[in-house]
């Protein structure tokens, strides 16, 4: 009777030392899963709105009030900006990396990204960018339409830039100042319903965001926003020439 009550005993303590075995490698895995978790929601929240106020506060990003003073020629505009391109295999892949970082996407920047007319380049490229407004272009109404806009600016030696610069753009400009919409000089990209869409780079408050808007050459754009272009390496007409056309335009 005695060994069979020995033998239990064994038995249970057995089971109780396998139990708090399972239960102190159960607790340990769950601590585990929640620092990956931890980590993965730190990695993924940079375009966040507590994200960006400390990158502003390491980066120290100054106040994005530009002259609006004309320019004479483009090269009295530094590059704003250098970013590079190319370096998703796919438009899918760049997708996943803005819903990876929690960067917002309006609802007509997601459809225009999702357009087979949309591509990405094949191979990395640095880009210079310019932030301009059509004030500085030399327009003086209270608004201006897209297309006068475009062309002025392609007058003074800038590019339209490529329909990937808007989310590239979005991706490695962590530091944007609140409060900031940068709309992307660009071919516009229809909608499945026809809708001509151009992008549009902001922090409005909430965290970072990639938006769509109106990108028909009619749109009527307020003087004091402000355009990203690509700076153009091609030889820029002259001052006389660039002051002949501009004079052609209306204001």
């Amino acid at each position: 009777m005695s060994i069979l009550r020995s033998h239990a005993d064994c038995a249970a303590g057995n089971d109780h030392s396998r139990t708090r075995r399972v239960s102190r490698y159960f607790i340990a895995s769950m601590l585990c899963a929640a620092c990956v978790v931890q980590f993965a929601s730190i990695a993924s929240a940079q375009c966040a709105a507590r994200d960006v106020l400390q990158n502003q506060l390491k980066f120290k990003t100054p106040s994005a009030q530009a002259s609006q003073l004309p320019i004479q020629s483009v090269r009295d505009v530094p590059t704003w900006k250098t970013i590079t391109i190319g370096t998703f295999a796919d438009s899918i892949r760049l997708r996943n990396e803005l819903d990876g970082m929690g960067c917002n996407v309006g609802g007509q920047a997601a459809e225009i990204l999702a357009r087979p007319t949309f591509t990405v380049g094949s191979h990395k490229t640095d880009v210079e960018l310019v932030a301009i407004s059509p004030a500085q272009l030399g327009f003086t109404s209270d608004t201006v339409t897209l297309a006068n806009v475009y062309a002025r600016a392609r007058q003074l030696g800038l590019e339209l830039a490529a329909a990937e610069v808007g989310p590239q753009l979005r991706i490695q400009y962590f530091d944007q100042p609140m409060g900031e919409f940068l709309i992307i000089g660009m071919e516009p990209i229809k909608t499945w319903s026809g809708e001509p869409i151009i992008l549009n780079v902001a922090n409005g408050g909430a965290g970072l965001i990639l938006i769509g808007q109106d990108g028909r050459a009619t749109a009527e754009i307020p003087v004091t926003s402000r355009f990203v272009f690509v700076r153009s390496h091609q030889s820029a007409p002259s001052a006389q020439l660039v002051e002949q056309a501009v004079g052609l335009l209306p204001p």
